[in-house]
């Protein structure tokens, strides 16, 4: 897994390597978050409570980011230590909500909602980093709306929509917006914080978030869960490191746009995991999705052109 993922991000030959470094990271993250919600969700069929497969992740995350720190030889505990405990907080809530999402709605529905958070971040990062929005982004978040409406729009009859628990859509919605915001925080951590720093903060904050959360609700998984959760917190590092390298190289808005492809990513996993097969309406908006990212990626590559002439 590793060796591809290497080979993906540094093939110098192929047309790959005309798409943008930040973009390529994003792609890779969303991959690798997909995969983390299917392995969430199958682990949760064992009876496995989310809070402790939420420290079940921070534990594997903990592990490697800080001996990835320390192979660095850079100080733990970062620079701007409010901001990033601050990054900790809200992505370690933001990652309860997701888990709890994933655990307790459709594949579909819970990535769709979840992956409302670029529109989060768009806005965000107007107010905040005072960031400006090309037409190209503004015409892939179009899109990628249009597409998600497509999939799940259909599907919402009367009956439909209240056979979904509204508690668990209020959580995802929620989740959305915490990772919106922890986006922007990565962002302005980029710029004073090594990667590995930010990302180690995380789990520092989530795992003992979770532990206490999880009360007496322990317990004990089976070999099959171990293993799931142990790739729950693999996939996760390796949607983090992606993620914060795309927020490192890319603009927060720009950079986000991409993690709509999560979206097809999970609707192929729940095929083929889950047996969910798609409709024609989600084979449309699943395309919606994609146009609107070759679309960044042209803007994107016509920017630098641009920029060196």
């Amino acid at each position: 897994m590793i060796f591809y993922v290497n080979e993906l991000l540094t093939m110098p030959k192929l047309s790959l390597n005309k798409i943008p470094i930040g973009v390529r990271y994003m792609l890779m993250s969303a991959l690798a978050f997909a995969l983390m919600s299917s392995c969430v969700k199958l682990v949760h069929t064992y009876g496995i409570p989310v809070f402790e497969i939420v420290a079940a992740r921070a534990i594997v995350s903990l592990l490697i980011s800080y001996a990835d720190v320390k192979r660095k030889g850079i100080c733990v505990w970062g620079n701007n230590r409010k901001l990033l405990l601050t990054r900790g907080v809200t992505g370690s809530l933001a990652l309860i909500c997701v888990y709890y999402a994933v655990s307790t709605l459709p594949l579909a529905e819970a990535t769709i909602l979840q992956y409302l958070n670029p529109v989060f971040t768009a806005i965000l990062a107007i107010l905040f980093l005072r960031e400006k929005i090309h037409i190209t982004t503004i015409i892939c978040i179009l899109c990628s709306i249009v597409g998600l409406v497509l999939m799940v729009g259909p599907g919402l009859t009367l009956d439909h929509v209240q056979q979904l628990p509204l508690f668990s859509i209020g959580i995802a919605l929620l989740g959305a917006f915490g990772s919106g915001v922890s986006y922007i925080i990565v962002k302005r951590l980029s710029t004073t914080e090594d990667s590995s720093v930010i990302i180690l903060y995380f789990p520092l904050i989530a795992l003992p978030l979770s532990v206490i959360l999880l009360g007496n609700d322990f317990v004990m998984p089976s070999k099959e869960a171990l293993g799931l959760l142990l790739f729950v917190g693999i996939f996760t590092q390796f949607g983090q490191v992606g993620l914060t390298k795309a927020m490192k190289t890319e603009v927060a808005s720009k950079a986000t746009a991409y993690s709509y492809i999560q979206v097809v990513f999970s609707i192929i996993l729940g095929w083929l995991v889950f047996s969910e097969v798609p409709s024609v309406w989600t084979l449309a908006g699943g395309t919606m999705i994609i146009v609107g990212a070759f679309v960044n990626v042209l803007g994107s590559l016509r920017a630098q052109k641009t920029r060196k002439v």
